[in-house]
């Protein structure tokens, strides 16, 4: 018989920084399971979907003995999660089960055999291998992925763009209506590499990555992207097709700007926001040298209309947009000031931040 013993708070937080992707409803049964390796004191588990899978390394401290065993993931989580966290719980694996201990509780697990587990065939050759601060991707990730697309047709939208070249890392999410563009700086030179991570990746990514100190690594192959930080190693496949060309779609020289307070104009559009149409979210925006109107009315004729002092002194325009797209790309910035360029009432506005150049937001207008 072969024992793990560790306390409950540490098995359960290797098992749930790899449990985000397990499928409840799975074609193959086994994909609902943890693949659980023992090595001495040593705890790996990983996880798979086909496309992504994650692996985690816990030091648990010196238990002789190995084991490898398939186990129900959410089944575990749900039984340790009702264990106090200073709790020493065992696993023993036998034949075809898995034996927890708690305290004076026991729980007898029904298992699936490892070799039937179904790993992630990894790329044979992924490219050079280069690293940011884990926190600068979180913080990339926030800024774009609000934009993403949600199941369209044109699958290369439901993800986020990633372009690596020179010493610059840039994130692109767009769906269609508008496009989200962020970057920061890598610490070396690498070759131009350009990858669509998957909605699913980049959801699950967000969810793992942390604030605290610490790069994460990164290698893209023609298929696959490998990312490695805080003990564990995230594989997942590309998704294929051309993303539309960025640059195009980001205006240049747009001659009216205006620049204001970025939770005042978020806040003045939540406000307005109130009275849109469940269906149409517009608000109209009328700019006018000294004086930004925000305006909005629904169905039942209900009207808003909010004020803001702004100095400005280019053309009148009335212009109509989705009020949550302002909203979600205000709300994911975290700058005092932002910057609005406008052309006219039918062209495309940008939303940037004063003397930054690594945020861009591009919103289509919209008829109202």
């Amino acid at each position: 018989m072969i024992v793990l013993k560790a306390t409950q708070d540490k098995v359960l937080a290797a098992l749930q920084s790899v449990a985000g992707i397990v499928e409840r409803r799975h074609t193959l049964p086994i994909l609902a399971n943890v693949l659980i390796r023992k090595t001495g004191g040593q705890l790996q588990l990983t996880t798979s979907d086909l496309e992504i899978q994650i692996r985690t390394t816990a030091e648990l401290g010196g238990d002789e003995g190995n084991f490898t065993t398939t186990i129900g993931a959410r089944k575990l989580i749900d039984i340790l999660r009702t264990m106090p966290a200073d709790q020493t719980v065992s696993l023993e694996s036998s034949a075809s089960k898995l034996v927890l201990k708690g305290g004076k509780s026991r729980f007898t697990l029904q298992s699936l055999p490892a070799e039937d587990f179904p790993l992630v065939q990894e790329a044979a050759n992924f490219g050079p291998v280069f690293s940011v601060p884990q926190k600068t991707l979180k913080d990339l990730l926030s800024q774009v992925s609000f934009a993403m697309a949600v199941h369209d047709i044109r699958y290369y939208l439901n993800g986020i763009l990633f372009v690596a070249e020179g010493k610059q890392l840039s994130l692109v999410a767009t769906d269609g209506h508008r496009l989200a563009f962020s970057s920061a700086t890598l610490d070396v030179e690498v070759p131009r590499q350009e990858v669509i991570l998957p909605r699913k990746t980049v959801l699950e990514m967000q969810r793992l990555l942390s604030d605290a100190e610490g790069a994460i690594e990164m290698q893209f192959a023609n298929n696959q992207a490998k990312f490695s930080f805080g003990g564990m190693e995230f594989v997942t496949k590309l998704v294929e097709g051309k993303f539309p060309d960025y640059n195009r779609v980001i205006p240049k020289n747009h001659k009216n700007s205006v620049t204001l307070g970025r939770a005042t104009l978020l806040a003045s559009l939540q406000r307005t926001a109130i009275l849109t149409s469940e269906k149409f979210k517009g608000v109209r925006l009328n700019i006018e040298p000294g004086t930004l109107r925000i305006a909005s009315n629904n169905a039942e004729q209900e009207e808003a209309q909010d004020e803001l002092d702004i100095d400005y002194g280019g053309d009148a325009i009335e212009i109509g947009f989705n009020v949550t797209y302002l909203i979600d790309a205000l709300s994911n910035m975290s700058q005092d000031m932002v910057k609005l360029d406008l052309a006219d009432s039918n062209s495309s506005a940008l939303l940037t931040i004063p003397e930054n150049a690594s945020f861009k937001y591009v919103v289509m207008p919209m008829r109202i």
